[in-house]
């Protein structure tokens, strides 16, 4: 009997991300502008979100288009070229359709035109379930680079007459490219699922209403989340004190403050994008990510605690080294 064996690719030591890239639409909502529709002020919405203003996209702006545009940008900030991309995930809660996958346009406008391609739904935690994937495509030998996006339009899904929701969301799209580096530069994840809560976020028969019991969200991503990122510090064999930076889903800037103060970690930056985004959901991280590359806020090789959390109710986190 013949016995056949499979040539693999030669697994690589590690995977990194090597740049960002990023999309926000043009047209920007302040809380000023939202509260006045509920009869409320700019500053009652501050101190409950610390939302200052949020992007919204315009009729073209779809959920495809804005991940077009941050995976260009990507590439061309890491000096690529689109055909050395092997595959290509999108995260994101808020497609346009159902199908085809955004993943697969996304590759064919980029020009990694025989790239792997899927989509993947992990709400607000999916760039963080994404970029797991990827290094784990990488360190395999699987694909040598991964374009990882997150994107979304989440204003197209929040009902406008729903207070909770109105002030709170935004569109936009980040992306990451992850390639093979001779150690690791994306650590173990740590992930899972709270089923108990699995619908206090949700979009009931596809209407386009989004339905989220804020309080319950709140309590459970102020005392059950800070574990999740300290074991992910842990399996990453750091200590917050180690961190440069902490990137939490920009969901809301008290839950930001109340998580990073229970982390531990008084050296390190905290990212606040929400300020001025708003909470774009899979898109967060990475465009948080893109904001402190730009302003240049954070030394290369620093190390970063990324965590993703909210429908589902999922979560992930890992340890970074950055660009």
């Amino acid at each position: 009997m013949k016995v056949s064996r499979l040539r693999l690719a030669p697994p690589v030591a590690g995977a990194r991300m090597i740049g960002f890239g990023a999309y926000q639409p043009s047209t920007v909502v302040t809380s000023e502008e939202t509260a006045r529709r509920f009869g409320r002020t700019g500053e009652w919405v501050r101190g409950r979100t610390g939302i200052v203003s949020r992007r919204m996209a315009g009729a073209r702006e779809t959920v495809h288009e804005m991940a077009v545009a941050a995976s260009r940008q990507a590439l061309s900030n890491c000096g690529m070229d689109a055909a050395e991309i092997g595959l290509v995930i999108v995260a994101s809660c808020s497609a346009d359709r159902p199908m085809p996958d955004v993943a697969s346009g996304v590759a064919r406008a980029v020009g990694a035109t025989t790239a792997g391609a899927f989509d993947l739904n992990a709400a607000c935690a999916g760039f963080c379930y994404a970029l797991t994937v990827a290094a784990d495509v990488v360190r395999t030998g699987s694909a040598k680079y991964v374009l990882v996006v997150g994107t979304e339009r989440m204003t197209a899904w929040v009902d406008p007459a729903d207070l909770g929701t109105s002030i709170i969301f935004g569109d936009g799209a980040g992306a990451a490219i992850v390639g093979p580096a001779a150690k690791p530069g994306i650590g173990p994840v740590v992930w899972g699922s709270d089923g108990q809560g699995a619908d206090l976020i949700r979009i009931p028969d596809f209407s386009h209403g989004m339905h989220m019991e804020g309080q319950a969200v709140f309590r459970w991503a102020t005392t059950e989340l800070h574990p999740v990122a300290l074991a992910a510090c842990d399996r990453a064999g750091v200590t917050p004190g180690d961190l440069a930076a902490i990137v939490p889903h920009q969901a809301n800037l008290r839950i930001i403050h109340a998580m990073a103060k229970k982390i531990g970690a008084p050296g390190a930056l905290v990212a606040q994008d929400v300020v001025r985004s708003g909470n774009t959901s899979a898109a967060s991280i990475p465009l948080a990510l893109q904001r402190l590359a730009e302003a240049k806020a954070l030394e290369p090789d620093s190390l970063a605690l990324l965590i993703g959390f909210g429908a589902g109710l999922s979560y992930a986190a890992q340890v970074v080294t950055l660009p």
